[in-house]
């Protein structure tokens, strides 16, 4: 039997399909993926580096595995944090036996079973001359799912070029490269093959899918394509740009049945002092003539967003700004969050810094009025029915689920209780009964 690999990802969904594909290549040289981490022979913790709690999570549980494994276990660290600051880690964690970063999947393999073979008895820290040398090849990639998974993502482009004063994403993963439209819907046949009900399209940013390789923007083509794969009854729309909302997009979704009626559309702010500021490409304006538009076109659109407050120089009036966009448009979907100061961004070197209570507060202060909207708005939803995918069984005849407005893990959750037995995946129809702040209740009809 080969070597024993266990796999810890930390972060975003893009971690997760970089943690996927790295595990089929093991897989592939004969290696046994575990979910055990007490039996691997190599532990691999994929990391994310994009703020600081992430970060402080990442470190964290580094140690716990150099403070529990063997000393015969390899311990190996990849992911965001890794390429953000390889060298530092080098230095301040000699217990790990290697380092990767972001740019260095089609090679870990090989490096890892060659450093580790019969030949080998020990590993050494990765130079800091290998991390990221080169730029991933966006290519075809064979994946290892979990047993009975049901949902997965499909990455359809890499890095960004949006170069936002707050982010570090450029620097970490580079510039913006889309995937082969051919190479895409592979992955998705493979992804059906394999059981995938529910396909999330990710990216930096989705809407500018195809412009560096088509020259011109090809999300739409790529959406039709998918659409006809037999087994994919969910597509998922993650990272949409305002200023990529074009009508051929709109169209699409509206037409396509198998498109979820969702979309997921960072926008950050809506000062326009403060999207100044953060570099942004939008508008005020133009975001609430985005959110419209979409409304207009497709009336039961979901729409969720983020934001980010306490950004340096961001005034109480900025502040007000965002309290009255929410009250007024009624964002389906929200998560608001505290800036946190990372080095290497423009915004690192800002005047203007707010202190951890005030941005606190201040996000404290938004997601209260997110919650009144969101209740307003689940109530709405009692006594319609809707599709509902099952995640979870909770009991006897008693099972969580999501609607193809939510995205699993983020948004709301729908518990409700069949007669008939079910498993995840299941989709089925549910009477919504009771709603609450974020979740609904109702009885499977």
């Amino acid at each position: 039997m080969g070597k024993k690999i266990f796999i810890d990802t930390l972060g975003c969904a893009k971690n997760d399909y970089d943690s996927q594909m790295l595990a089929a290549s093991l897989i592939e040289r004969g290696c046994v993926v575990t979910q055990d981490a007490a039996e691997a022979d190599i532990l691999i913790v994929n990391t994310c580096g994009f703020i600081e709690d992430a970060k402080r999570e990442s470190i964290e549980r580094i140690f716990e595995y150099s403070d529990a494994k063997d000393k015969d276990v390899r311990l190996v660290v990849t992911g965001c944090l890794s390429e953000r600051y390889h060298s530092e880690l080098a230095a301040e964690m000699p217990e790990v036996d290697m380092f990767f970063g972001v740019n260095d999947y089609d090679d870990l393999p090989g490096i890892l079973l060659d450093e580790y073979g019969d030949s080998s008895s020990s590993g050494s820290a990765l130079s800091s001359d290998r991390v990221g040398r080169q730029l991933d090849d966006l290519r075809y990639r064979k994946r290892e799912f979990d047993k009975g998974a049901y949902t997965g993502v499909l990455k359809i482009a890499e890095g960004c070029n949006n170069a936002c004063s707050f982010c570090a994403i450029p620097s970490i993963r580079g510039p913006y490269r889309s995937k082969r439209i051919e190479d895409c819907v592979r992955e998705a046949e493979d992804m059906a093959a394999a059981g995938i009900r529910e396909l999330i399209l990710i990216a930096q940013d989705t809407s500018q899918y195809g412009r560096d390789l088509y020259g011109e923007i090809r999300l739409p083509e790529l959406l039709h394509r998918l659409c006809r794969i037999e087994g994919i009854e969910w597509i998922r729309l993650m990272y949409v740009y305002d200023n990529g909302i074009t009508d051929e997009l709109i169209r699409t979704i509206r037409e396509e049945p198998k498109i979820c009626k969702y979309i997921d559309m960072p926008i950050q702010h809506v000062s326009d002092h403060v999207l100044n500021m953060m570099r942004r490409q939008s508008s005020g304006a133009s975001i609430r003539a985005a959110i419209r538009r979409l409304r207009d076109e497709i009336p039961d659109i979901h729409i969720r967003t983020t934001l980010l407050v306490g950004f340096p120089g961001e005034t109480e009036d900025d502040v007000q700004q965002l309290v009255d966009f929410i009250d007024e448009m009624k964002i389906d979907r929200m998560g608001a969050f505290a800036f946190s100061d990372e080095e290497g961004t423009a915004s690192y070197e800002m005047d203007g810094k707010l202190d951890e209570e005030t941005k606190e507060a201040r996000r404290d202060l938004i997601m209260q009025h997110q919650m009144a909207v969101s209740t307003e708005l689940n109530e709405r939803k009692i006594g319609r029915t809707y599709e509902i995918i099952v995640d979870e069984i909770c009991g006897d005849g008693l099972y969580a689920g999501r609607s193809r407005y939510d995205s699993p893990e983020i948004d709301c959750a729908v518990t409700f209780s069949s007669d008939e037995e079910l498993q995840p995946g299941d989709i089925v129809n549910v009477l919504i009964k009771e709603a609450f702040e974020y979740d609904l209740e109702g009885v499977r009809v």
